[in-house]
């Protein structure tokens, strides 16, 4: 299996909107959009992204788009999410996927959040070399109601 990166296409859009829209992925990535499916809103929020200086890269399997990774937010505050297809969960990809951009964006701290009942998604981060540094709680979209999450950071 080959896991790679590059920059993101137009044409990968209309893959991460379908992957933001399994309800198993929304409830484990808890803090997501308010309405996943609203496509406008989507559009409008990635063509925002791709005309800043965040570090935005889709993710391929062996030449298949299967998600998203990105480096985003203001210096010294800067952090991390991915988003893998939930048919390549449990394979490595979000782990390769994410020691890909952290070899490509040198600039630490970096910091990650997870919902606290998200292992797997810490479990990536902790294998990236990211450690638990604070909890908080925040409202998590996909489940209506105030959560605990994790905070993680590298290299601080």
């Amino acid at each position: 299996m080959d896991v790679v990166l590059r920059e993101v296409h137009d044409s990968d859009l209309p893959v991460f909107f379908r992957q933001m829209n399994d309800p198993e992925a929304l409830h484990m990535a808890a803090f997501t959009p308010k309405d996943p499916a609203d496509r406008d809103t989507f559009d409008a929020h990635w063509k925002r992204i791709r005309a800043g200086g965040d570090v935005l890269r889709t993710v391929l399997v062996d030449g298949d788009v299967v998600g998203s990774a990105a480096v985003y937010g203001d210096p010294g505050e800067r952090e991390v999410t991915y988003w893998v297809d939930r048919a390549y969960w449990g394979r490595g990809v979000a782990t390769a996927a994410l020691l890909a951009l952290l070899a490509e964006v040198p600039e630490r701290p970096l910091y990650a959040r997870a919902a606290a009942d998200n292992a797997a998604s810490r479990r990536v981060l902790e294998k990236c070399g990211f450690r638990l540094t604070a909890r908080a709680t925040g409202f998590a979209n996909a489940r209506g109601e105030e959560i605990d999450e994790v905070v993680l950071t590298l290299g601080a």
